[in-house]
């Protein structure tokens, strides 16, 4: 197998023109439309492929029709998803055994405005990376915000999908996720058995490590390495440093329709720190250290943000950027201290080497987009403050990539993994028997 190495990540605007050009080549065969617009008015597109032998594009889904709804771009920083929906889309129509029976509908990015200002579509290093990153706060993320706010408020681009998921009621919702540095695993709102051998055998071969001590899913069920299924209603661990009840995200929306949802992720940079089983020697007094270390970061971050006189202008006479960053930036430190205070409330007695890697990764990261948020706001309006805080990033993103011995991979592995995930997570729930999905729960939404 060659992969491409040259490939980069798609901008929203380039994911709606290449499908439009497949929509194009494959009329009646595959479908784009426009399932809602975004705050500011972009539009978010849906990409279909016709099931083989069920339903035309076009027409009402009938109660027999089985969907699978794949959503890219839900985290505005990590935009492989894109990408790997495309690429997905194209194996598909070359192979369209999966299609037997289903219809396979692709969003294509759930937050482009965020997607716009994370400006990093060829990032060469962590430090190229975080120049433009931005990620926003968690009410503002399509798939986080039922978790944080009322239904009253949730944002245009979270309405959109849920409405696609009443729609589609998948028997598989699958949700293209990324991380910068570390490696790849798998969250899955239901088991789905099996899943777990052709998981690790495509990382394997592609090289990617497993992260089988994923922080985000601490004391979660794992039926194998790099799987890992969210507790139900009802138990604890509902999820790991973390404000949101995962249950309460558009995850769970599918459930509505006896749905799976699958969240992949891939890394970006690759760690073999996040694939070492072996136990490590002192984990309640690391993250004792790592809490204070993040503690003390976080405190340089804040003293920048506080001290600095920024402007706050809203446009046409500041930066459109500034609002969304400064929002990201408060949101990321006002969370720092429940992290740390978790952090020094202790670990597992038997943590992995693995598992305390992924958290020092977590922390480390936390602080570091805070300051190349608050650096962005600080360079565009040439603030006194930016020189030193960009040394502290240059310095942050030099250290992280450094102990971790970070490695690239390559856009086009990202997406062969995550293509491969996906159509191993069907091809498993289906060999599990598929479930009624016309039968409502009133259960999470």
């Amino acid at each position: 197998m060659t992969l491409l190495r040259d490939m980069r990540y798609p901008t929203p605007r380039e994911l709606g023109l290449a499908a439009r050009a497949l929509a194009d080549e494959h009329p009646g065969e595959v479908g784009l439309r426009q399932a809602g617009a975004s705050r500011a008015g972009q539009p978010l597109w849906v990409l279909s492929l016709a099931a083989t032998g069920g339903t035309p594009l076009g027409t009402p889904l009938g109660t027999d029709d089985r969907a699978v709804l794949v959503v890219a771009g839900a985290h505005a920083n990590e935009p492989v998803g894109g990408a790997t929906a495309l690429s997905l889309a194209r194996r598909l129509l070359d192979d369209p055994a999966p299609r037997a029976g289903c219809g396979w509908h692709f969003l294509l990015c759930a937050d482009p405005d965020g997607a716009n200002l994370h400006r990093t579509p060829s990032p060469r290093s962590l430090l190229d990376y975080h120049r433009s990153f931005f990620r926003p706060p968690g009410p503002e993320q399509p798939e986080w915000a039922p978790s944080l706010l009322p239904p009253d408020r949730l944002p245009p681009e979270t309405l959109a999908l849920t409405a696609l998921i009443d729609e589609l009621r998948p028997v598989l919702q699958v949700s293209l996720h990324a991380t910068d540095l570390g490696g790849s695993w798998v969250q899955l709102t239901r088991d789905i058995p099996g899943l777990a051998e052709p998981f690790a055998a495509s990382a394997a071969e592609l090289h990617i490590p497993v992260e089988n001590g994923a922080s985000d899913a601490a004391g979660w069920p794992s039926p194998g390495p790099g799987i890992f299924v969210i507790p139900q209603p009802g138990s604890e661990a509902a999820g790991a440093f973390h404000p949101e009840d995962t249950r309460l995200s558009t995850w769970y929306h599918a459930h509505r329709y006896a749905g799976t949802t699958a969240i992949v992720e891939v890394p970006m940079w690759a760690s073999d720190l996040v694939d070492d089983p072996a136990p490590h020697p002192d984990p309640r007094g690391t993250l004792r250290t790592l809490a204070a270390r993040l503690t003390a970061d976080a405190a340089l971050v804040a003293a920048v943000r506080g001290g600095a006189r920024v402007r706050e202008d809203p446009p046409p006479y500041g930066d459109p950027a500034t609002a969304p960053l400064l929002r990201a930036v408060d949101w990321t430190l006002a969370l720092i201290p429940q992290v740390a205070a978790e952090w020094r409330a202790g670990a597992p007695a038997a943590a992995t080497a693995a598992y305390i890697a992924s958290i020092d990764a977590f922390g480390r990261r936390l602080s570091l987009r805070a300051a190349a948020m608050l650096l962005r706001v600080l360079r565009a309006q040439g603030h006194p403050a930016a020189p030193g805080l960009d040394r502290l990033v240059a310095g942050w993103c030099e250290d992280f990539a450094a102990l971790f011995g970070a490695r690239w991979v390559p856009v086009a592995t990202q997406v062969e993994h995550q293509s491969r995930t996906v159509l191993a997570a069907y091809d498993r729930l289906v060999a599990a028997g598929l479930p009624d999905s016309t039968a409502v729960s009133s259960g999470s939404s």
